[in-house]
């Protein structure tokens, strides 16, 4: 199996993929040593991230084991995470 996204830390809800994935493609995946995989739900450019779990609305993006925003949506496993459905909450003065 190529390894087609990572997995930085056990506690992370979403992965970097490592290549440009299409819709409906199986992505695998490694958490710790045990391999997992799931269906893309949309095109996924080289170097983003995608959801390994469900995000609630409001729930921290978890990434290196740190929340590097917050969901402005629901996100399903497999969806891109990106600008379009996640804020930023570092840096910001309203928050």
């Amino acid at each position: 199996m190529k390894k087609q996204a990572v997995v930085i830390n056990p506690k992370d809800n979403v992965a970097t993929v490592v290549a440009d994935l299409s819709a409906n493609s199986t992505v695998h995946f490694f958490i710790d040593h045990t391999e997992h995989a799931l269906t893309l739900l949309e095109d996924i450019p080289l170097g983003h991230k995608i959801a390994i779990q469900e995000i609630q609305a409001g729930q921290d993006i978890i990434k290196y084991a740190e929340s590097i925003g917050a969901a402005t949506e629901l996100i399903q496993p497999g969806r891109h995470v990106h600008v379009h459905n996640m804020e930023s909450l570092r840096g910001r003065k309203d928050k």
